[in-house]
């Protein structure tokens, strides 16, 4: 295992990080959610007003982009760990896959070739496997600076809060762009395609430059040397999985709570301009979806310590079934439903609830890392964040497939800007509330099998440094 000349008080592998490495980390997914954060909330009604395809072939194509992922995701996987780029074995892929990245995420937004489902597949599936190709080293990185569960957890609040601002400049800030930009003023209309281009333009640029900070203020520090990266394979993927429970437990939360989010983060923009009759209110409504991270992020790591990880979970969860509900209620009453004051509380009572549950997952994966590591005496970072890639991306897939085919079964209009029938407005509301509740009360029983807690993890660690020095 390849280690740094450790501080005073520090613990062989246990490193503590400065705030400013902690920002720079986050700054990475602040950089990737404006870009990919765009793509998820905003791309399909693009691509169905805008660009001109139809609902049901848009959701064929994010299910065949999602397949081409569980190709991808273990070969980028594989390919991280078994190399040691002189740049940074993790952080040296946040400049190389980041600039190509920025160009694709224009690309998906170019009207230059309306229509054309080719031109649509080669732009999104080239994304899509750049965006591995920088996420997947990305997660990794995580677990490479340190083995301190205090400090990983203090690591993941920073970079959620970041990445829920990157979050809240998309919700909030593309509509308002879009419709500066556009000749008519609406983001769904076939005039708006340039003020479209122009605004991930704009995103994409500001991630390209984060990125670049965040390779600048990281540091790999716990890695594998290159001995036992000659061993590792593509293989250990799926060996990895069946063997480390706890992973499979988190790879199956992964499904849910991504599928969760982008159903919901989909649909968004259908709910406020078809149910509640308020396009204007769209940036404040998708605004709200990240909010609460700048007032409940930080607060995590206290929260951690008073009720316990799983417990957190659970109330959290919680807080967004009832949320949802709280949508649904106002929805289906006809005085109620266009009471935007009403649907913005319900929206953040969501938020909250979806933010803190989705946001601290994150910082179990160094967990399953490391419980892998104590077994097998590898850390394959990136092997293991391939595959929570694969399920993640899993449930982007069901969150790009099903609003697709609930949107065509329905009989959505994609030329109608103002208004659709009862029928569709009934699916917008089920895409909205009621199938994410329903993954979110899955999620919490997957949860309830996670079995690694704090002091584990540590006396996991411990024992794994314990190997190393007697080495």
């Amino acid at each position: 295992m390849k280690l740094d000349a450790l501080k005073p008080g520090e613990s062989r592998g246990f490193y503590k990080l400065s705030q400013i490495q902690r920002i720079g980390f986050g700054a990475g997914d602040l950089a990737q959610n404006l870009i990919y954060q765009t793509i998820s909330m905003y791309l399909l009604i693009f691509y169905t007003n805008v660009f001109g395809l139809p609902s049901a072939t848009v959701a064929v194509m994010f299910l065949i982009v999602r397949l081409v992922d569980v190709i991808w995701d273990p070969i980028v996987g594989t390919f991280v760990d078994k190399r040691n780029p002189k740049m940074g074995k993790y952080r040296s892929y946040l400049v190389l896959g980041g600039i190509p990245l920025t160009g694709f995420a224009i690309l998906c937004f170019w009207t230059g070739f309306s229509g054309s489902l080719l031109y649509a597949y080669v732009t999104y599936v080239g994304l899509s496997m750049l965006y591995t190709l920088v996420n997947v080293p990305y997660g990794a990185l995580n677990a490479s600076l340190t083995r301190d569960t205090d400090e990983i957890t203090k690591l993941t609040s920073v970079r959620m809060f970041m990445a829920n601002i990157g979050g809240l400049a998309v919700a909030y800030g593309v509509p308002i762009l879009v419709k500066s930009f556009s000749p008519d003023g609406k983001i769904n209309s076939v005039e708006s395609g340039n003020a479209w281009f122009i605004t991930m333009t704009i995103y994409a640029v500001i991630g390209l430059a984060l990125l670049i900070f965040c390779f600048t203020q990281t540091k790999e520090r716990v890695v594998m040397d290159a001995k036992e990266t000659e061993n590792v394979k593509v293989s250990d993927l799926w060996i990895e999985f069946i063997r480390n429970r706890p992973l499979r437990v988190l790879a199956f939360f992964f499904i849910t709570a991504f599928a969760m989010m982008a159903i919901g983060n989909s649909a968004g923009s259908y709910y406020m301009i078809y149910n509640v009759q308020a396009p204007d209110m769209l940036p404040y409504f998708m605004a709200l979806g990240s909010i609460p991270a700048l007032i409940f992020m930080p607060m995590v790591p206290a929260i951690k310590r008073a009720i316990g990880k799983k417990q957190m979970f659970y109330v959290f969860l919680s807080v967004a079934v009832v949320g949802m509900a709280m949508l649904y209620i106002i929805s289906v009453v006809p005085a109620l439903k266009t009471n935007v004051t009403l649907v913005m509380i319900a929206q953040f009572i969501k938020s909250t609830g979806v933010i803190v549950a989705t946001g601290y997952m994150w910082a179990l994966v160094p967990e399953v890392i490391s419980y892998g590591e104590h077994a097998t005496g590898r850390r394959i970072s990136g092997i293991v964040n391939a595959l929570t890639g694969i399920f993640f991306k899993a449930g982007m897939a069901l969150g790009g497939v099903v609003p697709g085919f609930v949107l065509a079964f329905v009989g959505f209009d994609e030329k109608n800007t103002l208004t659709q029938t009862p029928l569709v407005e009934q699916g917008i509301l089920w895409l909205v509330a009621v199938i994410p509740a329903i993954l979110l009360i899955v999620g919490m029983f997957i949860i309830s099998k996670y079995e690694l807690d704090d002091e584990t993890i540590d006396r996991i660690n411990i024992e794994i440094e314990e190997r190393h020095s007697k080495q």
